[in-house]
């Protein structure tokens, strides 16, 4: 996130004026500048007197939506449990001390410079960037997994950038909890991500979803940082799926055993071939397009899945073997 920093008005209470919105942040945080703004509420930073850091505080106002309040929640109760470093913290929660007036949130986290979305938009990475910042995200994304959480929505614009290349996954507003002991299948369907990056089963109408739309959505984002263009990016629905297909090549019988409804349109496409992806990226590394022809498998059962122990073989396999020790294919 960049800064612009216009002279905020203070008063004595610690309140500041950003933008026309009043952030009631007490004493400790001073200073404030406007950093963003979204449909959830505004984000500024502040000097935080007592670590000498500077710090960012989302201003969020969930009351007045069901849906806000329900995704602020969410958020809240996910993010105050984990503690990684490829993961986006709050730092302390400021609020109204009376229910009665408690109109607003303030959510103060860990302060980063910018977004993979706007740094795709301004610059293009070596393979060494691209090494890092996906092997960070597999690691964030581990540790999202290994607690039975799927984020849901992961895309450039959630995935947070400092200048030192450190990276941040965030926003879990539409982030779900799982319990590995129950049957989920018909109940995880409802809409999630944002449409470039969601995965075949998610618009198909399949008996349910697992983590694997997470890994889908990161081979998406793998594909972007090659270029910084989307690599699915579908005007509707139909679009999306013909896209997708375009590339990966029409599925086959094993492959739409997961899809419930949509298999007869799907068997209406004109078949396809599969793109060789050295063709669409012929500057990326092998290894990182063999990387991304699993990431992006249609069938999510082919998908990397979490492992704890890495094969050998991977660890060997440099940077991108790094990332590739996270998550293997499923064995039969």
């Amino acid at each position: 996130m960049t800064e612009d920093k216009p002279a905020p008005a203070s008063t004595p209470d610690g309140t500041e004026e950003i933008h026309g919105q009043l952030f009631e942040v007490g004493p400790r945080y001073v200073d404030l500048a406007f950093v963003g703004e979204g449909a959830y509420g505004m984000v500024a930073s502040a000097m935080d007197t007592i670590t000498g850091r500077r710090v960012a505080i989302k201003k969020v106002s969930p009351f007045e939506h069901q849906t806000f309040c329900q995704r602020t929640l969410r958020e809240i109760r996910i993010l105050t449990r984990f503690n990684h470093e490829n993961v986006i913290d709050i730092q302390e929660i400021i609020r109204s001390e009376s229910a009665a007036h408690m109109k607003n949130i303030y959510i103060v986290q860990c302060l980063m410079d910018t977004d993979l979305h706007k740094a795709l938009r301004t610059q293009r990475f070596s393979d060494k960037h691209i090494c890092y910042f996906l092997y960070q995200i597999l690691r964030g994304l581990k540790y999202i997994h290994s607690a039975n959480v799927l984020h849901r929505d992961l895309k450039p614009s959630n995935i947070l950038l400092n200048a030192n290349c450190d990276l941040k996954i965030c926003d879990f507003g539409l982030a779900r909890v799982t319990d590995p002991r129950k049957d989920h299948t018909g109940f995880l369907t409802e809409y999630v991500a944002t449409r470039w990056y969601r995965a075949p089963e998610i618009m198909l109408n399949s008996k349910g979803y697992t983590k694997s739309i997470d890994i889908w959505a990161v081979g998406c984002i793998l594909a972007e940082m090659f270029n910084g263009r989307p690599l699915f990016p579908g005007k509707h629905y139909i679009d999306q799926l013909n896209l997708i297909v375009a590339i990966l090549g029409s599925p086959s019988n094993e492959d739409l055993q997961f899809i419930v409804n949509a298999q007869a349109f799907l068997a209406r496409l004109p078949q396809r071939p599969k793109q060789p992806w050295v063709t669409l990226y012929p500057k990326a590394e092998l290894k990182a397009l063999d990387l991304l022809d699993r990431l992006l498998a249609f069938s999510p059962n082919k998908r990397f899945d979490l492992v704890i122990l890495p094969r050998p073989s991977v660890l060997s396999a440099g940077v991108f073997g790094k990332a590739r020790a996270l998550y293997i294919l499923p064995t039969d």
